[in-house]
């Protein structure tokens, strides 16, 4: 059991966000304290209940923290906590999977519309003062979604979310599921995961919102991009070991398909040497597809409800880990 609000002390621990700010002003009084370090994590951690985090997390910090009961992270990734020393220790986890379901979906329609409607071109040109002129060739025009096909690799909150968005521009949507006995929602269809390589040369845009599994990385290798059509475009919003990305940089050079979107890689920060950088049908966003001004707010809500649920002497948490 976690103590009582009035006793409880939380260690809000992340680089940047303001959470522990946005859960003040709350005016919950439950005690808390920010800790943007790793060291101030190490040198504070005993002091905490309950901890609030994700990159800062170190499993040196267990020998550190003999109030600690709960941990809740703050992305819906857990595979740095040591599950099983958790449970040993009696040390509760839940992710915040969901937490960025609808800002991570929006982005991943951003990118399909800025790569089909050229926006990365127009920015360059307006940074060079130039005006393009009417264009004969039609394969260098701006493109309409309506019509199109939209494969979605992963149909679980984001590529739910997404299939919703690309129906209102009239997409037909088919999403790809382990379990596609689940339902596909708004999408048109729905298939298995072992579907991809026969539905490739049918679709003209591929979205990864799947989770990184042994199964999912690389699972966008040479085979998969060869199928792809020539005027297809891949935006990935998932993990970039999702995808063989020295395969994915091969094919854009050579014009194999017609760009892609890329808000995450294979390691972050993208390496300055990369090609992909200097490719104009390549838009890079820097991982931040969830990363909103409500982000914090949304973390906020799943820690509430959980912290509720312990109160109470419930067992099942919101997104329980352990």
């Amino acid at each position: 059991m976690i103590p009582p609000q009035d006793q409880l002390n939380i260690c809000f621990a992340h680089v940047a966000y303001q959470l522990h700010e946005r859960f003040a002003a709350l005016g919950t009084g439950i005690g808390s304290f920010a800790a943007h370090d790793a060291a101030t994590v190490a040198e504070r951690i005993g002091e905490a209940d309950v901890l609030v985090v994700s990159g800062l997390w170190q499993n040196s910090l267990l020998e550190r923290a003999p109030k600690l009961r709960f941990i809740q992270s703050i992305g819906a990734g857990t595979d740095q906590f040591p599950r099983d020393e958790l449970a040993k220790r009696g040390i509760r986890l839940a992710s915040a999977r969901g937490v960025n379901a609808a800002a991570v979906a929006e982005h991943a329609m951003a990118l399909i519309l800025a790569l089909s409607r050229r926006l990365p071109e127009a920015r360059d040109n307006q940074a060079k003062r130039i005006w393009r002129g009417m264009i004969g060739d039609l394969s260098r025009r701006e493109d309409e979604l309506g019509g199109k096909t939209l494969l979605i690799v992963g149909l679980g909150d984001i590529g739910g979310r997404l299939a919703r968005l690309a129906k209102a521009f009239d997409m037909r949507v088919i999403g790809l599921r382990r379990s596609p006995s689940a339902g596909g929602g708004a999408a048109d269809e729905v298939q298995p995961m072992s579907a991809l390589h026969s539905l490739l040369p049918q679709v003209d845009v591929v979205v990864l919102s799947c989770p990184l599994t042994a199964e999912t990385e690389k699972l966008i290798d040479t085979a998969a991009l060869a199928l792809m059509k020539p005027s297809a475009y891949l935006i990935n919003v998932s993990r970039g070991r999702v995808v063989d990305e020295a395969a994915l940089a091969e094919t854009l050079a050579a014009r194999r398909i017609a760009g892609a979107g890329i808000d995450v890689t294979v390691d972050e920060p993208l390496a300055a040497d990369s090609s992909l950088w200097a490719m104009e049908h390549v838009l890079i966003t820097p991982h931040t597809g969830g990363e909103t001004r409500k982000y914090e707010d949304n973390v906020i809500e799943i820690l509430r409800e959980n912290l509720a649920r312990l109160w109470r002497g419930e067992e099942e948490l919101r997104n329980q880990i352990v």
